[in-house]
């Protein structure tokens, strides 16, 4: 991985220079910003493979900097901070975040887990390559990471379009929440199974009333599935 550029956001000095010391002994090239609004001009300057990023930051916190990247990029993220509740992560993961690291951490932890999500985003872009899927009102492109229901396209963050991805490409299987969560956010992600749950209700949210030829459906019990009616 040592092609790969990081992008730190944090206001924390110290903290962003003791990243960049460790992480390019890892063989990672590491840009830093010290406040959200500089941050965010950097990602769309240095285009970074990595984001992480702080969340209590000057200028423009970090919920807002990846409320705003998500807009533009499916790049991964993986949030700092200080803050370790559930709250915290799913909003976090609502918007879009892969990934979630709570101060104080291990270096050794923090690079672990910086390796795997570039793993993971780098297997997903290589297995989805030119991978289209289309049922009755909604086609799923991976190879354009986009979303269009009645043939418009829809707002989607990441994990959202990666779990509709998944449960579409294997129709009328159930999978349990634990099932989901290791073939979507990756075995040694931090969160737990109301992390599916919320995802499952904002798709729902989007799907709501576009065919009435398949349904993401919750088997009660076991688990979820994307259900061909006819």
């Amino acid at each position: 991985m040592a092609d790969k550029r990081i992008l730190v956001i944090d206001d924390d000095t110290n903290i962003c220079e003791l990243l960049r010391i460790y992480l390019e002994n890892e063989g990672f090239e590491i840009k830093t910003a010290n406040d959200g609004a500089e941050g965010l001009a950097l990602f769309k300057s240095c285009d970074p493979d990595l984001v992480l990023l702080d969340i209590m930051l000057p200028h423009m916190d970090g919920w807002e900097v990846c409320r705003k990247i998500r807009e533009i990029s499916s790049k991964p993220v993986i949030m700092i901070t200080a803050k370790g509740d559930v709250f915290d992560k799913v909003l976090g993961l609502e918007l879009g975040a892969d990934d979630f690291v709570v101060k104080p951490f291990d270096m050794k932890e923090l690079s672990a887990r910086v390796k795997a999500v570039l793993r993971r985003t780098s297997s997903r872009s290589r297995d989805q390559n030119s991978d289209v899927i289309k049922f009755d009102n909604i086609e799923i492109n991976m190879e354009e990471y986009t979303l269009k229901l009645r043939g418009k396209s829809v707002d989607i963050p990441p994990k959202e379009l990666d779990l509709i991805h998944y449960l579409a490409s294997n129709y009328n299987r159930v999978f349990t929440r634990d099932q989901l969560l290791d073939k979507v956010w990756g075995y040694d992600f931090a969160g737990d199974s109301r992390t599916v749950d919320v995802h499952i209700k904002r798709l729902r949210e989007k799907l709501e009333g576009v065919s009435d030829k398949w349904v993401l459906k919750t088997v009660w019990g076991v688990g979820y599935k994307f259900e061909l009616l006819q």
